[in-house]
């Protein structure tokens, strides 16, 4: 006869992903969660604003995620999305900058491609071509649709994941994807900004 299996009690310890923020010590948790998420962390920002910025993000979403600990719910969500959600915030004082950094690299990009000696390889050429297309079109996507593919591309969320960050509906996160992945392969072939997205309907 097979017994069945106990049922889970407050003395169990929390889940991995899902620690236990509102302990009177909690440097022991921060000092484990910074060594754990920080690198994927900063690789994620700095690809995004460069490293210097990066540095400074990642620190100060583990002193904003210190000082909020008590307003974090592992009921909700996985520690990992809730750090990605808090550098967010923080990353949106730098859209600016962002922008404006995509699109100098897809005009410098494409007037290298244009300027440059014949006789550069082909292979180079193509691959500075395709860092020209991606600049403009991350620079024309809106900030949703931009955060929500590169937490994809760039820091490996899953649409999961990416909801509990930005604190949004799993289904939100998955119609976003398809719908910038779709204009994106329609865009693929060409280096100047393609149109602006057509506006998302809700109903």
């Amino acid at each position: 006869m097979t017994r069945p299996s106990p049922e889970p009690s407050g003395d169990d310890p929390p889940e991995p992903d899902r620690p236990d923020l509102s302990g009177p010590d909690p440097a022991m948790v921060f000092g484990r969660l910074f060594d754990e998420y920080a690198p994927a962390l900063h690789r994620y920002l700095a690809r995004r604003v460069g490293t210097t910025i990066a540095d400074d993000l990642v620190a100060d979403t583990f002193v904003t995620a210190l000082d909020h600990r008590h307003r974090y719910d592992p009921a909700r969500a996985g520690v990992r999305p809730w750090l990605y959600g808090i550098a967010g915030n923080l990353l949106r004082r730098h859209v600016r900058d962002e922008l404006r950094a995509l699109r100098a690299t897809a005009r410098l990009v494409t007037e290298r491609h244009q300027d440059g000696p014949e006789n550069r390889v082909a292979e180079r050429l193509d691959a500075r071509a395709r860092i020209a297309r991606l600049a403009a079109a991350l620079a024309v996507l809106s900030p949703d649709d931009r955060e929500v593919l590169l937490l994809t591309s760039w820091a490996g969320l899953s649409p999961v994941e990416i909801a509990q960050a930005l604190d949004i509906p799993a289904g939100t996160v998955r119609s976003r994807l398809h719908r910038v992945r779709r204009w994106l392969r329609a865009s693929a072939t060409t280096i100047e900004p393609a149109p602006a997205l057509p506006e998302e309907h809700h109903g």
